[in-house]
């Protein structure tokens, strides 16, 4: 009954999430000037977010018996808990990691024994680089891993960040194409990759006992992020999206990458909203509209209340849409 009521008050929960990108975009122009292409370390960007792993609580939600999400900084961690063992969605960073580990012992875990990356960016997954030293079997869609492998700047709009190769240690063991399938904890929990979305190696988890899934980054309580420079794209993010509500039914609970769980019809609103800025924004750059223009002709107007700050959705979705428009010339 508890889920029940929280996911009754969705749009409550939107607008806080929308609050609170505004709010790390105030932070970024009360650091001072930016320089868009400035390359910034992980504590210059944690500063810049006006994040600390000091004094970040790790808060956990029950969906069900045997599944939990964690909250804390970076993306939402799934907790499967059971007589098989403990399976995480994703892992944060290592500097959380002690919390991590005091919360998933109040949920009855001595040990992760497995751990899904939804996708290779830092903060859904640098928390791999304790837990694969200490035996965790790490899955991941294959692209993913790749990425794992080499150095790679991540353009954030404001600055970007270069995010370096992984150890061995902290490297996918387990990597997948298309799909694969866990049988775990009573459960069986469906890894599905529909294409490049927020990145090229996106990962959704279906608990389907619990009627839960987890879609990371391709689905956030706000305007999401297209990694555009690393292959993420627009189109391919609504079409995994709308591959998810061929799956799903009206009573699943949908864990987004950041920000508080939602449901079906969140996810429905949300694809609407992505499909109707796509048709903006192209018919914009169709007629020769550079990205200052499409930004001026403002086309997420009446969505930014409810998901906020749409500066970073609309620079990386136009650096997705001319490409997809370049290839189809």
């Amino acid at each position: 009954m508890l889920l029940k009521s929280r996911l009754l008050n969705s749009r409550l929960l939107k607008s806080r999430i929308s609050v609170l990108l505004a709010l790390v975009v105030l932070a970024f122009v009360a650091a001072g000037p930016l320089n868009a292409h400035e390359t910034v370390s992980l504590d210059e960007m944690l500063e810049k977010f006006g994040w600390d792993f000091e004094s970040t609580t790790i808060k956990s939600q029950e969906i069900g018996a045997g599944l939990h999400v964690l909250y804390g900084l970076g993306g939402n961690i799934a907790v499967s808990t059971g007589e098989n063992g403990t399976l995480l969605v994703d892992d944060q960073f290592p500097q959380l990691m002690p919390k991590i580990r005091a919360k998933l012992r109040e949920l009855g875990s001595e040990q992760v024994d497995f751990i899904i990356n939804t996708h290779w960016h830092f903060d859904h997954a640098d928390g791999n680089q304790v837990l694969g030293k200490e035996g965790s079997w790490i899955v991941a869609q294959e692209n993913s891993r790749a990425m794992m492998m080499g150095d790679h700047v991540i353009n954030l709009v404001f600055m970007r960040y270069e995010q370096k190769a992984y150890p061995p240690d902290a490297l996918p063991v387990i990597t997948y194409g298309d799909r694969m399938q866990f049988h775990l904890n009573s459960q069986n929990i469906d890894l599905m990759h529909f294409g490049p979305a927020h990145t090229t190696g996106d990962t959704v988890v279906y608990f389907r006992g619990h009627n839960a899934i987890h879609m990371g980054d391709v689905f956030n309580r706000g305007y999401p992020f297209v990694d555009a420079d690393s292959g993420g794209d627009l189109t391919g993010m609504i079409h995994s999206c709308r591959q998810v509500l061929k799956v799903i039914n009206e009573d699943t609970v949908v864990i987004p990458g950041h920000g508080e769980v939602s449901d079906h019809a969140g996810l429905v609103a949300y694809v609407e909203m992505l499909e109707t800025v796509r048709e903006r924004m192209l018919e914009l750059i169709s007629q020769g509209a550079d990205l200052e223009a499409v930004t001026a002709a403002k086309p997420t107007a009446e969505f930014d209340e409810e998901f906020g700050d749409p500066t970073m959705l609309l620079d990386r979705a136009f650096a997705s849409l001319v490409r997809e428009l370049e290839a189809g010339e």
